[in-house]
């Protein structure tokens, strides 16, 4: 069976990612931190589109729950190959750098800078040995233009554009492809603490993203039809940075 393991993939961005890749054909790994109830529902709406769905709970900045959930995981079902991997965990914690705390830093660039090494180190060996592989990393306008408020959140997003570039370079002769989604202000629980209508007056289309158009251009590279472009970071932010 071919999976898809989708990080962060409880609401928001994942859920309709997971739900985008279900219909074209993968049983999709959901992985969680702590809202299990919201979990189950983005596995429903998996399963409603005839793929198979299971959770996995695990902290993505965590070596060790990474190793031990993920990694039995793959262990225990060495039938079943994860062809797609897209990393989408991610939290903010905004604030001047002048006053960030030790733990705003750490949690921010621990969801997803260090999420993207432990979980993909563990899985793109198998890509390569199959020869085949599709890797996008969800990262932000943030990464790309820096906002203010947000030099933890901009410094763990560009962080994984490098990595994303540089990933792409060492295993593209293997079949696999590694690309990265910068997505502006798209209307998700994680976004819901910001000013829509001051923040929308900034964008030329003049209005929030939302997560499903964020979800096609992550199935599109995450399709054979992709398979000749890698390295890349597509934005998708309605005309506010280029």
């Amino acid at each position: 069976m071919k999976y898809a393991l989708v990080t962060g993939g409880s609401r928001g961005i994942g859920r309709a990612t997971s739900i985008k890749l279900a219909a074209m054909g993968y049983s999709i790994l959901v992985n969680y931190k702590s809202n299990e109830t919201e979990a189950q529902k983005t596995a429903e709406l998996v399963t409603a589109q005839g793929t198979a769905a299971e959770l996995l709970k695990f902290d993505v900045s965590s070596k060790e729950e990474v190793d031990r959930v993920l990694g039995g995981w793959m262990e225990a079902n060495q039938e079943k190959t994860i062809e797609v991997l897209v990393n989408n965990a991610g939290i903010r914690q905004d604030g001047l750098l002048m006053w960030m705390t030790d733990e705003q830093w750490k949690n921010v660039l621990g969801s997803s800078l260090d999420g993207f090494f432990y979980v993909t180190r563990l899985i793109v060996s198998g890509m390569l040995t199959k020869k085949y592989g599709r890797i996008v990393n969800v990262v932000s306008l943030s990464g790309l233009k820096g906002l203010p408020g947000q030099v933890n959140y901009s410094a763990a997003k560009a962080g994984v554009i490098g990595g994303t570039k540089a990933l792409a370079q060492e295993v593209a002769r293997r079949g696999v492809t590694v690309n990265a989604v910068a997505p502006g202000f798209i209307r998700t629980d994680m976004t819901h603490d910001l000013k829509e209508d001051e923040l929308k007056k900034l964008i030329p289309m003049q209005r929030f993203g939302e997560a499903e158009e964020v979800a096609d251009v992550i199935a599109f590279l995450a399709s054979d039809k992709a398979s000749y472009i890698t390295g890349e970071v597509v934005s998708i932010n309605g005309g506010l940075y280029s």
